[in-house]
């Protein structure tokens, strides 16, 4: 690769959770990826939509934030953040 383009290149430890549950309506397959890269928060990818999202706990606070990242309905959005609380305070 060109040296005069790359902007970084670093490697470390990351601790990644493989986790999928049934909610009312929709199956959630996710990837919980923790590093020190994202200042306490976690990359949350939805496997199976293709979707991801950098996730704190004062994110899942803010509204629309879920519906919008995983283009989800209030409902479906509601039950993966009251999942995402338990998970991320591990």
């Amino acid at each position: 690769m060109d040296e005069d383009r790359l902007i970084y290149d670093e490697q470390e430890a990351t601790e990644a959770r493989f986790v999928c549950f049934m909610g009312s309506n929709h199956r959630f397959d996710l990837c919980i990826v923790k590093s020190d890269r994202f200042f306490g928060k976690s990359l949350v990818l939805d496997i199976q939509g293709g979707k991801f999202a950098i996730i704190g706990h004062d994110d899942l606070n803010e509204p629309g934030n879920l519906e919008h990242a995983y283009s989800l309905n209030e409902e479906d959005a509601e039950e993966l953040r009251t999942f995402l609380r338990e998970v991320l305070r591990a």
